[in-house]
């Protein structure tokens, strides 16, 4: 008897807090977040204040970066025009307050996707634009070309980081030795990897990229092993509750990813989407075309998307990749069928 009614009081504080969790969530309601960005003609995306090669202005005052490329691809998809954005630059303490007050309606800002924060804040994440982790920075001429070799070397870490505790794991796991070298700071630490006073550096992949051109001659002296031991998959952030925007989302990435599997560029995408000779390109344009009413946005969303950013491959090339500063060898971020992670359903 005493164990039933325990039992009971468990289940009626278990119910308490369910609803007070359901109460107290504020999700926006279906289609809410699409029709605000109509009603306004332009797309408020939350940015970084300026992480290289994700979202940073340039000499002439203009976004871009890999997360500012995927702004303007959903504002292709959902406005007709890339070109409809208002970047809103964001602290990390910001941007989760920004998303849920409706200051924003997506959020691309280095952001990993964890079951705290989907769960915890009542957000979404609709898929992985950016497959990051922590990784390490060498001297160019030090010998050291994968993690293997830095078996008894000294390591840099930045002091407070995750980096430290991940490094010593890691290490750990492999039976490896290492004597840590704790810095303050990226710019602190180069000078000693530059010296020889450690032979690496730990840091995330492609914070470490940006971070060794800061430096003079900076590319050439260092270079990042394209191994991680850490995952950091970074991805676009939605409110929760409103799926029709989730859905929209995520297939515009969709969209890029196959459209690089299928050779469809910023070049060729009009000319190719209405080449009657390729079936299965067609057959993608009429899918997207057939489910543009139902998405709400305009017919040839999929032709306006490409033509304004390019494919993920164009994206990825221009703002980390070889035809940007930083050289970062896109590693887990090629497509699947290059051994890759990026992988997207079949537009049918």
């Amino acid at each position: 008897m005493i164990a039933e009614r325990a039992r009971n009081k468990h289940i009626r504080w278990l119910a308490g807090v369910l609803l007070i969790m359901i109460l107290g969530a504020s999700p926006a309601s279906g289609g809410e977040t699409l029709r605000r960005v109509k009603a306004r003609k332009v797309l408020n995306c939350g940015v970084s204040e300026g992480i290289a090669g994700f979202s940073e202005k340039d000499a002439g005052g203009q976004w871009k970066g890999l997360d500012v490329e995927f702004c303007r691809a959903v504002a292709a998809a959902t406005l007709g025009d890339g070109s409809k954005v208002k970047f809103k630059p964001l602290r990390s303490t910001e941007r989760f307050p920004a998303l849920k007050g409706g200051l924003i309606d997506l959020l691309l800002r280095n952001t990993t996707w964890t079951l705290g924060r989907e769960i915890g804040l009542k957000v979404r994440f609709p898929g992985i634009l950016f497959y990051d982790g922590q990784g390490f920075v060498t001297r160019s001429d030090s010998g050291v070309n994968q993690t293997s070799d830095l078996n008894g070397k000294a390591v840099c870490v930045v002091k407070g980081a995750t980096h430290a505790d991940n490094t010593a794991n890691y290490f750990t796991a492999k039976g490896w030795r290492y004597t840590p070298v704790i810095v303050i700071s990226y710019a602190d630490g180069f000078p000693l990897l530059k010296d020889d006073l450690c032979q690496a550096m730990a840091g995330d992949i492609s914070a470490l990229a940006a971070a060794r051109l800061e430096m003079p001659k900076g590319a050439e002296i260092f270079k990042v092993l394209p191994e991680r031991i850490t995952k950091e998959p970074l991805a676009p952030v939605v409110l929760d509750g409103d799926q029709e925007w989730a859905s929209l989302v995520r297939w515009v990435l969709y969209l890029l990813i196959n459209a690089e599997e299928v050779g469809l560029t910023q070049d060729n995408v009009r000319k190719l989407a209405t080449d009657k000779s390729d079936v299965a390109r067609i057959q993608a344009m009429e899918t997207c075309r057939n489910f543009a009413a139902p998405l709400g946005i305009p017919s040839d969303w999929a032709v306006r998307v490409i033509a304004a950013v390019g494919n993920y491959g164009e994206i990825y090339e221009r703002t980390l990749g070889s035809k940007s500063p930083y050289g970062l060898d896109r590693g887990p971020n090629r497509l699947w069928t290059e051994g890759g992670l990026m992988y997207a359903p079949p537009i049918r």
